[in-house]
């Protein structure tokens, strides 16, 4: 048996939830086949499988969360038997274990069964073939496991509704991941079921209203025909550990940050000679960011404190220098890290870039992928913000905000000129970095900026 545990997702990540199960116990698993998702506030991704065989038992359910290196699951190398081990899993038809008891009885005291409806009373006692009609309610239980299993896993919340409103699984489409039936589908089946109501019905369509606002807000269920004012939402995985991380930094850093006006323009006429060129040789393009990284790579060079971090009332100086890129997903934020950025050129920090953006976003990231970062820079510019104030990545120092590249009217020698203008701004933790030194920082990345003479290509 070979053990598969809760990896390592970072230097100071300590425990990860498991959030989905890619696959079930009796199946078989490939070396380096995506086994389940896992969501830490540093990272969101799927975990390979460690060997081949047959996924023997899953110790952890989906949604827990669980300190490193503990062991989630167990593979059975020698794999082939235990497919057979799948047919176990198929008898947890326990729904049918509810209509087991009454269809006992029901099978032996024919007539008995069908005295509880006494829907005829004349037909009881010769109505031999009321036995169908008594296993008849049996059907459904199973219909609705099978349909359970086809739409995949279901959390307690989709399946307490599927019984409140006697929903059949099989009419919902469901649109989370491998075609789960998530609650939003629940609710979009209600709603749909409410507006066909009110369109053959226009009398009851005011009693459809409350199911489809019931799963909305359960606790706080308005009265009949009344819109909800609110609505409540457990938040994801991915938003709570954020919420921990960031607040812990607050609590950590004392945050301040200075803002500098950069002129750009130099970096800007360079990428417009170059851009269609690296469009057309590596396929993707050329951003400012990899200019403002290279830069800032420069600036930290001089001033190895702004790359240093705090350890109790110890400085940690490294001698590498790793920039962690703010990356936005759907539901939250992850921060890869490019690593010896100092060995880049602008050109490979661009590759960088675009590699560890698109896997970020497709859920491929390496657990080493997201730790060991000694600064970060996040770009305000692509959502057209002028400038921010970002909040520290622990355990870093600083982190630097980079605003959006725009023409803008300046005076130069007494003579009004049209450049390409940026705010850019550096949030340091004042505990390390005084006031001073970020600045000359920032002068530093400035003047590497305006004076930027070498090509790209």
């Amino acid at each position: 048996m070979i053990d598969v545990v809760m990896p390592q997702m970072g230097e100071s990540i300590v425990e990860g939830t498991l959030t989905k199960w890619l696959k079930k116990a009796g199946e078989r698993v490939e070396r380096d086949e995506p086994l389940f998702e896992i969501s830490t506030d540093k990272v969101d991704t799927e975990i390979p499988a460690p060997s081949a065989g047959v996924l023997a038992e899953v110790l952890v359910e989906e949604g827990k969360t669980v300190a490193i290196n503990t062991v989630v699951a167990r593979i059975d190398e020698k794999g082939e038997a235990k497919p057979a081990a799948a047919p176990p899993a198929k008898p947890v038809e326990k729904p049918a274990e509810i209509p087991a008891p009454a269809a006992a009885p029901a099978a032996k005291p024919v007539e008995k069964p069908v005295e509880p409806p006494a829907a005829a009373p004349p037909s009881p006692p010769p109505v031999s073939p009321a036995p169908p009609v008594s296993p008849a309610p049996a059907p459904p239980v199973p219909e609705t496991t099978a349909a359970e299993e086809a739409s995949g896993p279901l959390s307690p919340l989709v399946r307490r509704m599927v019984r409140e409103y006697n929903i059949d699984l099989r009419q919902v489409e469901g649109t989370g991941a491998g075609g789960r039936v998530t609650k939003q589908d629940i609710e979009a089946y209600i709603a749909a079921q409410a507006e066909r109501t009110v369109e053959g019905a226009p009398a009851p369509a005011p009693a459809v209203p409350p199911p489809s606002a019931v799963p909305v807000a359960a606790d706080l269920a308005p009265a009949a025909g009344a819109a909800p004012k609110t609505r409540m939402e457990p938040m994801s995985v991915m938003r709570t550990k954020i919420a921990e991380h960031m607040v812990m930094s607050q609590r950590t850093s004392a945050h301040v940050t200075t803002v500098h006006k950069i002129d750009m323009t130099k970096v800007a006429r360079i990428r417009e000679r170059n851009k269609a060129g690296v469009k057309e040789r590596h396929g993707h393009s050329l951003t400012f960011l990899p200019f403002v990284t290279r830069a800032a790579v420069e600036a930290l060079r001089a001033f190895p404190l702004v790359n240093a971090s705090v350890d109790g009332n110890n400085v940690v100086y490294h001698n590498e220098i790793n920039i962690g890129i703010a990356v936005a997903l759907e539901g939250g934020l992850i921060v890869p890290v490019i690593r010896r950025a100092d060995e880049m050129s602008v050109l490979g920090i661009q590759r960088a870039i675009v590699d560890l953006s698109t896997r970020t976003r497709s859920r491929q990231l390496k657990p080493d992928e997201v730790h060991g970062g000694t600064f970060s820079i996040t770009n305000f510019g692509s959502n057209g913000a002028l400038f921010g104030t970002p909040v520290i990545n622990q355990p870093q120092a600083a982190i630097l905000g980079v605003g959006v590249v725009e023409k803008a009217p300046v005076v130069i020698d007494d003579a009004i000129a049209i450049r390409s203008i940026s705010l850019i701004g550096l949030t340091f933790d004042h505990r390390l970095i005084d006031g001073a030194l970020a600045d000359e920082f920032m002068l530093k990345l400035k003047s590497v900026l305006e004076s930027w003479s070498e090509e790209v290509l």
